[in-house]
C-alpha cells in the first residue's frame, strides 16, 4: 500500500507540474480572447492619438479582436502611464508611449507613480517624429550658421517657443543653446497652437515644433526651415539638412513612439503584441500614414530594442534638466 500511495503521490506531483507548465503556454496561443485596450496618455485629436487610432485599426486584422483606444490625458502623460503600470499584467491593457512618459518624465518630476524602465514590458518601437528648428520670415538667416551668428549678434534678445515646460520643443531649446553656445530666451506656451501662432505673428523669433505641424506653413512661405533635429533627413523634407549636419554634431531630439505593458506580462503574450503590431506597421495604408505624418519607423521591432532604446534616453534627457535645473514639481 505504502508503494502504490507513493506512486500515487509522484504521479500527481508529475500532473501538477505539467499542468503549471503547460497553462501558460496555452494561455498564451489563446491570447487575446477579448478586446485590448490601447491607453493614450494625451488628450484626443493630437498627432499621437491619431497614430495610436490607426494602429489600432490594423491590430483588429493581427490579433482578432477589438483594439479600444481609450485617453487618460494629465500630466505630460504620466497620468495614462501610472493607470497601465498598474494594470493586470495580462497584455489586455497596454500602452502607446512617447518619450515624456517613457524617458523624460521621470526626471521632471519629483513624485511620480512608476518608472519608465522597471514598471513596464516593453513590445516594440514605432518609431519617432522629427522635430524641426523653424524660424519666423524675419530672421535673416536660411542655415545654422547664419542663425547662429544672427543669434549671437543680438545676444539675449531672441527667443523659442515651447509647447509648455518640460515639453521636447522646451528640452531642444535648452540642448540647442548649450551645443550652439546661443542664449535664446525660452517662452512656454500651452500647447504648440498658441505657440505657432505667436511664432507666426513675430512674438517670439523661432520654435523647435514637430514636423507635422510645421510643413504647411513652410510650404506656404510663412516659416523658414533651419534643419531637422533629428540624426537623420526625413522623407518629407528630404532636401533640409540636418542640424547635425550642419555643425551641431550629435545634436538629435525627437520625439519617439513605443507600446509597452505592465511589467510581469508573460513573454509569450509580449511576443503576440510585437507581432501583431509589426504586421499591422507593414499595412500598406498605416505606412502612407507614417510617411504623411512625418514619422521615421523604427528599425529595431523587437522587444529588447526598444527597452535598449529607452534606457539610453532615460539618463540622456537626465542630464539636460539636471544642467537645466527644470522640474514640474
Amino acid at each position: 500500500m505504502r508503494k502504490r500511495d507513493m506512486l500515487k503521490g509522484l504521479t500527481a506531483c508529475a500532473i501538477a507540474v505539467l499542468s503549471s507548465t503547460l497553462l501558460p503556454a496555452i494561455a498564451a496561443t489563446d491570447f487575446p480572447v477579448k478586446p485590448v485596450t490601447l491607453i493614450v496618455p494625451f488628450p484626443p485629436g493630437g498627432p499621437t492619438d491619431a497614430l495610436a487610432r490607426r494602429l489600432a485599426n490594423g491590430l483588429k486584422t493581427q490579433l482578432g479582436q477589438t483594439v479600444v483606444v481609450e485617453n487618460k490625458a494629465g500630466a505630460g502623460g504620466n497620468i495614462g502611464a501610472e493607470y497601465v503600470a498598474n494594470a493586470k499584467p495580462d497584455g489586455y491593457t497596454i500602452l502607446f508611449g512617447t518619450s515624456g512618459p517613457l524617458a523624460i518624465n521621470v526626471s521632471m518630476y519629483k513624485q511620480q507613480g512608476y518608472d519608465p524602465q522597471k514598471s513596464f514590458a516593453p513590445i516594440v518601437r514605432v518609431g519617432h517624429l522629427p522635430n524641426i528648428l523653424v524660424v519666423n520670415p524675419e530672421v535673416p538667416a536660411t542655415n545654422l550658421q547664419a542663425l547662429v551668428a544672427y543669434t549671437n549678434a543680438n545676444r539675449g534678445k531672441l527667443s523659442y517657443a515651447s509647447s509648455g515646460n518640460g515639453a521636447s520643443s522646451h528640452l531642444a531649446g535648452i540642448l540647442f543653446n548649450e551645443m550652439a553656445g546661443t542664449q535664446i530666451q525660452h517662452v512656454p506656451y500651452r500647447g504648440t497652437g498658441p505657440a505657432l501662432n505667436d511664432l507666426l505673428g513675430g512674438q517670439v523669433t523661432m520654435s523647435f515644433t514637430d514636423i507635422l505641424t510645421a510643413l504647411p506653413h513652410i510650404k506656404a512661405g510663412k516659416l523658414k526651415a533651419i534643419g531637422l533635429t533629428s540624426a537623420e533627413r526625413s522623407a518629407a523634407l528630404p532636401d533640409l539638412p540636418t542640424l547635425s549636419e550642419q555643425g551641431l554634431t550629435g545634436y538629435d531630439v525627437s520625439v519617439f513612439f513605443g507600446i509597452v505593458a505592465p511589467a510581469g506580462t508573460p513573454p509569450d503574450v509580449i511576443a503576440v503584441l510585437n507581432k501583431a503590431f509589426i504586421g499591422a506597421m507593414a499595412d500598406p495604408d498605416v505606412k502612407q500614414t507614417l510617411i504623411s505624418q512625418g514619422i521615421v519607423e523604427a528599425t529595431d521591432l523587437t522587444p529588447t530594442g526598444l527597452g535598449d532604446f529607452i534606457a539610453k534616453e532615460v539618463p540622456k534627457w537626465r542630464s539636460v534638466i539636471q544642467r537645466a535645473n527644470v522640474s514640474l514639481d
